[in-house]
């Protein structure tokens, strides 16, 4: 990302990020991975009322979900923090979704390409909202598996939203994805500002 001056005054911008996906993804990963703060995380153990809600075959060893939000901060410029909202992932939670994303300035939709399908929920609900978004793609072993384009026509997404590949673990990777959401945020912004009415 490249440098801006500092704001006058010294001034410092917040931002709100939505972190979404499907369940077990590895939203609570990236918000810690990148938090400058311990994160808060609403992790609870799964008990029988998640039976048949989180499909746990691709993530044998998951034995938690996020069942309000997870959330960190941290500083991309020593003039723009972000604040970081991972959402929960299992659809028994969506009811979280509508008040997380309020006075968001875009979201990150991570996704799994073994269970790209569990994506579309995400998408469709930015959309809905306009929000702008980009599309993270975990490499959970460190592998890329599918071309960045092939995730885009896969996912049916407008050539201009950004597809990216990360690893939720590494705080460079992640911090990556953010810069690049930003990035594409300003970029919408300019272009609807010197759009013809």
């Amino acid at each position: 990302m490249t440098r801006r001056p500092p704001t006058p005054s010294g001034r410092v911008t917040s931002a709100k990020i939505v972190i979404a996906g499907g369940f077990g993804v590895g939203k609570t990963t990236l918000v810690g991975s990148v938090s400058e703060i311990t994160p808060l995380t609403t992790e609870a153990i799964m008990t029988s009322a998640g039976v048949g809600v989180g499909d746990t075959r691709q993530v044998p060893g998951k034995m938690t979900t996020t069942v309000a939000m997870d959330f960190g901060r941290i500083s991309i410029d020593r003039d723009l923090i972000l604040y970081l909202f991972g959402t929960p992932g299992q659809t028994r939670f969506w009811f979280m979704w509508d008040e997380l994303v309020r006075g968001a300035i875009g979201a990150v939709v991570l996704v799994d390409t073994r269970r790209l399908a569990d994506c579309f929920a995400a998408i469709d609900f930015f959309e809905h909202r306009r929000l702008p978004y980009l599309v993270a793609i975990n490499c959970f072993d460190g592998m890329q598996y599918h071309d960045p384009q092939d995730v885009r026509d896969a996912l049916a997404i407008s050539p201009e939203i950004p597809v990216v590949a990360c690893d939720a673990r590494n705080r460079e990777s992640t911090k990556h994805v953010l810069i690049s959401l930003v990035e594409y945020v300003l970029t919408m912004r300019r272009s609807r500002a010197v759009a013809p009415a």
